[in-house]
């Protein structure tokens, strides 16, 4: 039987000692090392450390799961993500998934599957239960919106907005008037579906957009 090397990221330690204590049943997962934030593992991974799977919160100091996700990712990292997370969000599923976790659990899934996803990615395939595909289908289907329905323009004025400047501010920044900006700015509102900035932001966010 092949020996599966595991870490485990993430910030609550009760969180941790648990998993570690229910995977100390399997002879074929040893867990290698567990660490308390993103960018204490990224050091780990640049140091070249052997392992083959991460157990990888999202919400962490430091550097959080996202972080890790995409500088695995730059890195082509051997090393294969699994997210577990409280979030059930069709967005945070979809968004990890984009970013290269080859499984996504919930903190609250049972022994069995926390062990099929592990053996499964262990393998090289990809784990996602049909309850976490279908929300994750069901937002892409419902915010299908990309990068592409802004123009340039556009797309670096919602930068900026995001950023917290004002018009006035990026219209003396792009070197154009302040009518122009709000002119996109309305642009984008419309677009995007949304009435305000706070809704702007949320939205942007969750589409990957800024």
């Amino acid at each position: 039987m092949n020996e599966i090397k595991l870490i485990i990221a993430d910030d609550h330690q009760l969180f941790r000692n648990g998993v570690e204590e229910l995977l100390r049943k399997h002879e074929d997962i040893i867990i290698v090392k567990s660490v308390s934030d993103g960018l204490e593992f990224m050091e780990m991974v640049k140091s070249q450390f052997d392992a083959d799977i991460v157990l990888l919160d999202i919400s962490m100091p430091n550097m959080d799961g996202f972080e890790v996700l995409k500088e695995l990712k730059a890195l082509n990292s051997a090393i294969k993500p699994i997210v577990i997370s409280m979030h059930n969000d069709g967005n945070y599923i979809a968004k990890c998934a984009k970013m290269g976790a080859y499984g996504y659990l919930l903190k609250n899934t049972d022994e069995s599957e926390l062990i099929l996803a592990i053996r499964t990615v262990s393998q090289g395939r990809k784990y996602f239960s049909a309850e976490i595909s279908e929300k994750m289908i069901n937002f892409m289907a419902t915010n299908s919106i990309s990068e592409n329905v802004l123009s340039n323009k556009e797309s670096e004025v919602l930068g900026l907005i995001s950023k917290g400047l004002t018009t006035n501010d990026i219209a003396a920044k792009l070197f154009v008037s302040s009518r122009t900006i709000e002119t996109h700015r309305a642009n984008i509102l419309k677009k995007l579906e949304v009435k305000n900035t706070a809704e702007l932001i949320k939205k942007a966010a969750e589409i990957n957009l800024i």
